[in-house]
């Protein structure tokens, strides 16, 4: 028998309260009825042995505390799933938003989740090709792991993550693409209209629609709504990946505007704040995100993920970048200054990690790849420093190497780290491009790769 409350005590932002319940659990689904016959949906945020504070998704506007009633539904928040939703594009509570139909489904399953059981979970170490130089050649993506994008506002990771989500692809061994179904699932919160529809349009003008699930919640959308499509988002993806055996790779964008929805949902609750404002169990509620990535001992499908986040004055220390890297393997940095320049995607090798990188490299990869990113990694740490010194001392200065390094620095920029927003280089081309600039230096320079290699990879004209 479902239970149904007229007793409602408070409207706080967001929250509804209720008193004199029974029964009522935690992430219960609830369904309000207002007066005029309007209805919303809600869950249960927090229940004591009197009060349920309820969470509406449509927003707590026009809501009052007469003539409304609200029904406690006994179950969590439910996904219809189906391999139907390859290609539908759907609105932050899982709603169809374009024009399409309901989905038939061929089961519905709890957005709770849970992360992946460690005893179960295997080591991810297949390589997956983004098309972009500096990750795939520097801090490679790993099948299974948790990769964030930090970048700051007015940078492109919104380019970024569009042409990640069309271009990447499983390789196996010896360059050959995985023949397993690869899906992409793209969750955006909080972004606007317009960010909305290039998302959607650079899906469907390349055809990577036809493998992809996507979810929107805009700006103006209710925010409650955000703190939700992230967990529809990787429910899909559980689906397809644990029960269709497909190889999935999730985006989330802006994991800031999902945190801030958090924080104005703890303020609602009077909840004593944290790090500036933040809520106490950022943390614990971020790895509930993170760690439902991976894969699992016995399966074939597996769960990839890229959140991006932009840092608040572009500061890595600010709570949410700092605590997704404790919790994440690596990171991406865009680079400001990059963009300045007019580089596409401008992505700092230096600050970037890949923790997981080193399982593929040379592994997975051709056996020069780790040797390779190895080389360039210092020779453009070093590049940087001697231009520094340039600007300070002048150029004269400079050794002969120094001076080799300095080149070395800007070539890199201009052409490893520069890439057209449509063009998808492979792992081969990267590294081909890599021998290239490392020939810039002398040989007696040449000490993070091997000889062999060396007398092999490097560009025989001018040996």
């Amino acid at each position: 028998m479902l239970k149904e409350y007229k007793t409602i005590k408070e409207i706080a932002g967001p929250l509804m309260i209720v008193e004199k319940i029974a029964d009522v659990k935690y992430d219960e689904l609830v369904e309000i009825e207002m007066s005029t016959g309007e209805k919303r949906r809600g869950r249960v945020l927090e229940v004591t042995d009197e009060h349920a504070a309820v969470q509406v998704f449509e927003g707590t506007r026009g809501l009052g505390t007469k003539g409304v009633k609200a029904k406690f539904l006994g179950r969590g928040i439910e996904l219809p799933v189906s391999e139907e939703m390859l290609g539908r594009v759907f609105d932050g509570s899982g709603q169809p938003k374009d024009g399409g139909p309901e989905i038939v489904p061929d089961k519905k399953m709890d957005i709770a989740g849970a992360p992946i059981n460690p005893y179960a979970r295997d080591f991810p170490n297949d390589f997956i090709q983004t098309g972009i130089s500096t990750i795939d050649g520097m801090n490679t993506l790993v099948r299974g792991q948790k990769l964030p994008i930090f970048s700051g506002a007015g940078l492109p990771h919104s380019e970024v993550a569009a042409q990640i989500a069309r271009q990447a692809k499983v390789v196996g061994e010896g360059g050959q693409e995985d023949d397993t179904p690869f899906a992409v699932v793209f969750g955006a919160m909080g972004i606007t209209f317009e960010e909305s529809q290039y998302f959607i349009n650079q899906f469907k003008e390349t055809g990577a629609i036809e493998r992809a699930v996507m979810y929107m919640n805009l700006a103006d959308d209710p925010v409650v709504e955000r703190i939700i499509l992230p967990r529809l988002a990787l429910t899909c993806a559980e689906y397809l990946a644990f029960e269709l055996d497909m190889h999935v790779l999730v985006i989330l964008t802006d994991l800031t505007n999902y945190c801030e929805a958090l924080r104005e949902i703890s303020a609602s609750r009077k909840e004593v704040p944290g790090r500036r404002g933040y809520p106490g169990y950022l943390y614990t509620d971020l790895s509930t995100l993170y760690e439902r990535a991976g894969r699992i001992k016995g399966k074939t499908g597996s769960i990839t993920q890229i959140p991006i986040l932009t840092m608040p004055e572009d500061d890595k220390t600010h709570p949410i970048p700092d605590l997704t890297g404790y919790i994440t393997e690596g990171q991406i940095m865009l680079s400001r200054e990059l963009h300045r320049k007019g580089i596409y995607p401008c992505i700092d090798v230096l600050p970037s990690l890949s923790r997981l990188s080193q399982k593929v490299m040379s592994k997975k990869t051709r056996e020069d790849h780790s040797g390779v990113a190895n080389q360039l990694f210092s020779a453009y740490a070093q590049g940087k420093e001697a231009k520094e010194l340039a600007v300070i001392l002048g150029e004269a200065a400079l050794s002969d190497a120094d001076k080799k390094y300095a080149q070395l620095a800007d070539e890199f920029e201009d052409k490893f780290v520069r890439q057209a927003h449509d063009e998808n280089r492979s792992l081969e081309e990267t590294l081909n491009l890599g021998w290239e600039l490392i020939n810039i230096l002398p040989k007696s320079e040449m000490k993070k790769v091997k000889p062999e290699q060396i007398e092999k990879y490097l560009p025989k004209k001018k040996k």
